[in-house]
């Protein structure tokens, strides 16, 4: 039984506790979040024991592991605390939206012997990680383009949007990171984007965007097109497409019901697409475990480490900087 901490109990918090709460190998012991009347709610509904100060779970030398799930602000503070204080991390995504404090926090835990999981949780959905598995045994032969399509149902609260990051940080740097888990050891070296707002103006009012839309390439030439919309009149619309030298692989969206209806007025009407990235994303999240366990016991390397947060992020910062120079920015980590 792993003894586990929770920071952070909002929306994406709340799901991970839940999670931690059923998993047969965790043991929730704390929970923490600034609400200090939301800390004492859950710690009832987990049968857990609230906290008003994290340093009593960092302290606690029966805990194994902080799981990270505060505003991102809070990140890199916890991630910092949490290895000197030798547990193992997981920290939802991103990092942190500023890359020297990544670096920063890189350089300081280096010789901590760091063990770190990223919340990149769409590595672990079943049909992206398949495709993955399909990739590496040859069955489209050499690779040759990634195409990623992202739509949310629709746009986060205002409030959230605002501190955000902004479109590439927050939503993007999802399909960042799942290009470079599809091309392995043959990093990305350039990319250029193209962002506006059409249907929203409340966007611009926040410097930000509600459709945008980069084009990478690798160091071999594999050329990568993500497309990204914070809204869909249709749903959740999530696909992955590997196109290659012997065929093309396809991980598909997602329906509560996988049936269509054929009638006189129509030859395949299908039930609506997942509409919230939690149900879509509910197997991944629970996965994503799997690996923590591996990693607090054996220290095995999960699907997405600290140093795939951070070219996340840096991938990021390269898609802003095309966008306002309006030209190809070369990708350096």
């Amino acid at each position: 039984m792993i003894n586990i901490a929770l920071f952070g109990l909002g929306r994406i918090g709340l799901m991970h506790g839940q999670n931690l709460f059923l998993h047969p190998q965790f043991k929730l012991k704390y929970v923490y979040d600034i609400d200090k009347s939301l800390t004492k709610k859950i710690s009832k509904k987990f049968n857990c024991i609230g906290i008003n100060n994290p340093s009593i779970a960092l302290k606690d030398k029966n805990v194994q592991s902080i799981f990270i799930a505060t505003s991102i602000a809070a990140h890199i503070k916890f991630i910092i605390e949490a290895v000197k204080h030798k547990k193992t991390v997981f920290c939802e995504k991103p990092l942190d939206l500023n890359i020297d404090k990544i670096n920063k926090c890189k350089k300081i835990i280096s010789n901590l012997n760091p063990r770190i999981q990223l919340g990149f949780n769409r590595r672990h959905d079943p049909g992206h990680n398949s495709l993955k598995k399909y990739l590496d045994n040859g069955k489209i032969g050499k690779l040759e383009k990634i195409i990623i399509t992202s739509r949310d149902p629709k746009p986060p609260p205002l409030s959230y949007l605002k501190s955000s990051g902004g479109i590439f940080k927050d939503m993007m740097i999802h399909d960042f990171d799942l290009i470079r888990f599809y091309l392995g050891a043959d990093e990305l070296n350039t990319i250029i984007a193209t962002a506006s707002n059409i249907s929203n103006k409340r966007f611009s009012k926040i410097k930000d965007f509600e459709l945008a839309t980069c084009v990478l390439k690798s160091k071999k030439g594999v050329q990568c097109v993500i497309t990204n919309s914070r809204h869909c009149s249709f749903g959740y619309d999530q696909r992955v497409e590997l196109f290659g030298t012997k065929g093309m692989i396809i991980s598909n969206n997602k329906r509560e019901k996988e049936t269509s209806i054929y009638n006189k007025s129509t030859t395949s009407m299908k039930t609506p697409l997942m509409n919230f990235f939690i149900e879509r994303y509910k197997e991944a999240y629970k996965l994503q475990l799997n690996d923590l366990i591996k990693l607090v016991k054996k220290n095995i390397r999960p699907l997405a480490n600290f140093e795939d947060g951070r070219r996340a992020i840096i991938i990021a910062n390269s898609a802003e900087k095309s966008l306002k120079n309006k030209k190809i920015e070369k990708i350096t980590f």
